[in-house]
């Protein structure tokens, strides 16, 4: 089974793209930190569903579903585009199990390093397990060096769970280094609370 389309997600991808970022984030076993910016709302919520009945829960389940959709659908297709995306389509007859011709997906945008220039960052990759072994991937990533060459890019980066060893060698087959390992450099966060105290200060 080879036949797919590569194509730029549209609008109307959204829940897709929300269906496989939450794949992705159960195959790598963090799926509660699917929560775009929404995480200190959701709690609150799931502790006032967790008072009022099953109802209130699955109202309060569809509500949070729809703010994901809207912000996936502000952030990527808004006036300022924070992300770029792909998807992997396959026809109907091909269609997976549960019904879903969007099958794969990459997740990108374009960012700076001041000592090597224009690089593209590859923040979610992820091809449903059934359709995995097709290419899909390969040519996902073929397209993706197309796109970091046209717009002149260094390099392209992203990050691999240490415990994802078929992942690193497969990108280390088409020649990703290992920057952890050759270069030493660590990757932090400061979250959204951190963020709110030092900017209060």
């Amino acid at each position: 089974m080879a036949n797919f389309i590569l194509r730029n997600a549209e609008p109307k991808d959204v829940s897709d793209i929300l269906r496989l970022i939450k794949e992705l984030a159960k195959f790598e076993e963090m799926e509660e930190q699917v929560v775009l910016t929404e995480k200190g709302r959701a709690s609150s919520l799931f502790l006032l569903s967790q008072n009022n009945g099953g109802s209130f829960y699955c109202w309060v389940s569809f509500r949070l579903l729809f703010v994901y959709l809207l912000e996936l659908l502000e952030d990527g297709f808004g006036d300022h585009p924070f992300y770029h995306c792909v998807v992997a389509e396959v026809p109907r007859e091909k269609q997976s199990e549960e019904g879903y011709t969007v099958v794969g997906f990459a997740m990108y945008y374009f960012t700076y390093d001041p000592w090597i220039g224009k690089l593209l960052y590859l923040e979610d990759f992820y091809v449903m397990k059934e359709f995995r072994g097709y290419g899909i991937g390969s040519e996902i990533l073929k397209l993706l060096s197309e796109r970091a060459v046209k717009t002149r890019c260094s390099s392209m980066h992203f990050i691999v769970a240490e415990w994802n060893k078929p992942s690193i060698e497969f990108y280390k087959r088409r020649g990703a280094s290992d920057l952890s390992l050759e270069e030493g450099w660590r990757l932090f966060e400061i979250n959204k609370q951190s963020l709110l105290k030092m900017s209060a200060k």
